[in-house]
């Protein structure tokens, strides 16, 4: 079973009548050396993007709309057979008619990677990694103006992905039974055990679920292998918390192995003009024998200064993080799958370099994100069904060499107004990312610089109409009204119930 056909199973089920249109983007893994920075050696990584695409249609002779997104990536680390699910953005336009789509998608992507069944790549161990914090947007630009859409608060969010992920262990449970060992661990900094617990439970009250949840982290435990290995030494905390984009765990880290004056955060060294990689690496084969003694000098000291904070300190003065402390909750969201019963040897002999059907290259599945984020907007449903015909489009003409279905340059014009162009001066949602690791004596930390021995995939009508795009159209009952959102504030297109009280005024009396 293909992603794509695993999440429009995921749909089908879904009450009312609509048809939905789902485009997939995962793109050909690709070597990666920054999930472990600090870790020495550094294990040998593989990278592949994952984009979602969902749109509605109501009616046969209505547009098509995007309702639904996902961003995410998985990481496989073979040597010691484990991969990392990062889902990095979920997002909705609230232009989706009730029930909305997106918890269905979201638990059907997080199943298909959870279920060694169906799970894509040969590794023993699944850890699936998520931040919670709530924004009004993520991946649709001023869909937060759209009156339909009400975001989740904070707590409303993180304790909707706690009931996601609550529904996706017993749903994994009842199909792999015993076959499959699961371990659940959240934690919102800055509260505690009881407090968090009680505040998630008044929004979703976990009744009749026999999930366990551990608050707190899981890299003080044994009987799941962590991606990173440990090198037969004490396990530092370079070697537990992996580092992705757009992550505050990342940026202390970073701060953490940098902080070596009793002042504070030294300021980074001057940048110089970048080279290409492999130039780079023949300059400093080249270099003196002292030089390159001083950056492994320094490279040392940042080691020593990550080795020096234990995990449970780390989530300790987590909590004093500003990404913490900003008058919102944030949650953070581990859960770790690991299968009892070996990988065939067939699986495993497969590179992991390796192409599969159906794959993208890493340049297209970009092109099509930043599209979106920075070409679009979703304020309305005019400008809103143009986006989505646009992205549409863009995508089935990238598999066909852009022959076909060719992109409008402009919005089409609708009662002597248009779309005026950007400038400059305009505010837009700009995709947010954690800074690259500091330079360590002028350099960044060198990576492997070895050439992929398989070309990139090249996309064609074929893969997109097996692998890329797929519909379904459903048609069942309502169920009765319950407000489930979606976990980015699409909502259920209803307007909110609002009770009004009144003040009692107070009766004066006479003196």
């Amino acid at each position: 079973m293909t992603l794509r056909d695993a999440l429009l199973a995921g749909l089908s089920s879904l009450p009312g009548t609509r048809e939905f249109h789902l485009h997939v983007l995962v793109s050909s893994p690709r070597k990666h050396g920054g999930l472990f920075p600090f870790a020495n050696p550094r294990p040998r990584t593989y990278l592949q993007d994952i984009l979602i695409l969902l749109s509605e249609q109501t009616t046969p002779d209505s547009s098509r709309v995007f309702v639904s997104a996902i961003e995410a990536c998985v990481y496989n680390v073979p040597s010691t057979s484990c991969a990392i699910l990062y889902i990095s953005k979920v997002d909705s336009t609230g232009q989706a008619t009730a029930p909305s789509p997106t918890p269905a998608l979201v638990r059907a992507l997080l199943l298909f990677y959870a279920d060694p069944a169906t799970r894509p790549i040969s590794v023993d161990h699944l850890w699936i990694h998520l931040f919670a914090r709530a924004q009004t947007q993520y991946l649709f630009p001023n869909s937060s103006e759209y009156p339909n859409k009400r975001p989740l608060s904070d707590i409303k969010l993180c304790a909707w992905w706690k009931r996601q992920f609550n529904t996706v262990a017993s749903e994994l449970a009842s199909r792999v039974g015993e076959t499959c060992r699961t371990k659940l661990y959240y934690i919102l900094p800055g509260l505690s055990e009881f407090e968090a617990f009680h505040s998630l439970e008044r929004v979703y009250p976990s009744t009749g679920s026999t999930t366990s949840w551990t608050y707190g982290h899981p890299y003080s435990q044994n009987d799941i292998p962590l991606p990173c290995p440990s090198g037969g030494d004490s396990r530092h905390l370079g070697q537990c918390i992996p580092s992705f984009d757009d992550d505050p765990k990342s940026r202390f880290i970073d701060e953490i192995a940098y902080t070596t004056d009793a002042d504070g955060v030294r300021s980074p060294e001057r940048k110089r003009p970048r080279a290409d990689t492999l130039k780079a690496h023949e300059e400093e084969t080249a270099d003196a024998p002292e030089k390159k003694e001083g950056r492994n000098k320094k490279e040392e000291q940042t080691n020593k200064e990550v080795k020096k904070v234990s995990a449970e300190e780390f989530w300790e003065r987590m909590s004093f993080r500003q990404e913490c402390i900003a008058g919102a909750v944030t949650g953070f969201f581990v859960v770790a799958v690991s299968a009892t019963t070996p990988t065939p040897l067939s699986m495993s002999e497969v590179s992991p370099l390796a192409p599969q059907p159906g794959q993208v290259s890493s340049q297209m599945n970009k092109r099509v994100l930043t599209s979106l984020l920075t070409s679009h907007e979703f304020p309305s449903v005019e400008k809103a069904v143009w986006s989505t015909k646009v992205i549409e489009d863009s995508i089935r003409g990238l598999c066909d060499g852009l022959k076909s279905n060719p992109r409008p340059l402009v919005a089409p014009e609708r009662s002597g107004r248009r779309t005026p162009e950007p400038d400059s001066g305009r505010t837009t949602l700009a995709p947010p990312k954690t800074p690259p690791p500091r330079l360590v004596n002028g350099k960044r930390p060198m990576v492997d610089i070895s050439p992929n021995p398989f070309p990139e995939p090249v996309a064609s009508l074929e893969t997109y109409n097996s692998y890329i795009f797929g519909s379904i159209a459903v048609n069942n009952l309502l169920p009765p009204r319950r407000d489930d959102g979606d976990g980015t504030g699409a909502g259920n297109g209803r307007p909110p119930v609002i009770t009004v009280l009144t003040a009692r005024k107070k009766k004066r009396t006479k003196s």
